[in-house]
């Protein structure tokens, strides 16, 4: 009897972890389509430069392609999460540490639109990425604050806020500004945009709350002022800048500004390539 008991137990147990093993498959399946539905926000580490890919369910956005020195590395990150598309680029503005990596972005993927302020400039670096645009029959659609937004789909938005005015005397200020909204969630991307720029924005009564901010001009001093951060009131705030670099990127006033603030700040220089997820109502660090 006790043989008997102990091989029905046995069975018992077998069968019970058989049936728990096949529902494994289905509780990771369930997983993969939670994420899939989240919206995706890579934070590239390019060294001393930005690179911001945005991922949706159905499309993919560029925001930068980093440094000519780091373009091997982002052509092959951006193959690596599988992009064949990118349905739109935008330039934010043409500083080398932005667009260096461009032209090759453009050469290999296909491209749907693509987008930079109104401000040509005499590099070889932007002549290349003119050239490649050219080469694939792109036009340049040029982005101020009246901009039409971005369809990401499902609802996903991407709002133009800036450059405000045509000239500039400083290039920064050029710089494309983008929020991107998903559900209660928003994202706000400023390339450089520089003190100016923010004030500029400011007085135009936008609405530039969000729950995220990329610092301007890599956590320079020369951006994010008091009265921006104010309101944006971002809980987390990501610079994308280069290890040790020259510049002292992020400056200690801006370092200081996240923590009084109690701002979550993360920064590719210390922690590489940052992605952070949307469901549309909470946001999460992959």
């Amino acid at each position: 009897m006790k043989k008997s008991f102990k091989c029905l137990l046995g069975l018992i147990l077998m069968l019970s972890f058989i049936f728990v093993g096949c529902n494994v498959p289905n509780l990771q399946t369930s997983n993969k389509e939670t994420v899939q539905d989240k919206l995706l926000v890579h934070y590239i580490d390019v060294g001393q430069g930005d690179s911001i890919l945005i991922q949706s369910k159905n499309k993919n956005l560029l925001i930068d392609a980093g440094p000519r020195s780091s373009s091997k590395d982002l052509i092959n990150y951006l193959k690596k999460n599988n992009i064949k598309k990118l349905d739109y680029v935008i330039a934010t503005h043409p500083h080398e540490d932005h667009i260096g990596g461009m032209a090759d972005v453009i050469n290999t993927f296909e491209i749907g639109e693509f987008y930079a302020p109104k401000k040509t400039h005499t590099t070889k670096t932007y002549e290349n990425m003119v050239k490649a645009l050219q080469n694939k029959k792109l036009k340049i659609i040029a982005t101020n604050y009246e901009t039409k937004s971005l369809d990401l789909g499902d609802e996903i938005i991407g709002d133009f806020l800036a450059p405000v005015k045509s000239e500039y005397d400083n290039l920064n200020n050029y710089s494309t500004v983008l929020k991107v909204t998903c559900g209660d969630n928003s994202f706000l991307f400023t390339g450089d945009a520089e003190k100016d720029s923010e004030k500029e924005i400011l007085q135009k009564n936008i609405d530039v709350k969000a729950d995220v901010i990329k610092l301007g001009h890599h956590g320079s001093s020369t951006s994010s002022s008091n009265e921006f951060l104010d309101k944006v009131n971002p809980s987390i705030a990501v610079a994308s800048l280069g290890k040790g670099n020259d510049y002292g990127h992020p400056h200690k006033e801006t370092i200081d500004k996240m923590k009084n603030r109690k701002i979550t700040f993360y920064r590719t220089d210390e922690l590489g390539t940052i992605v952070l997820s949307s469901d549309g109502k909470t946001i999460t660090k992959k």
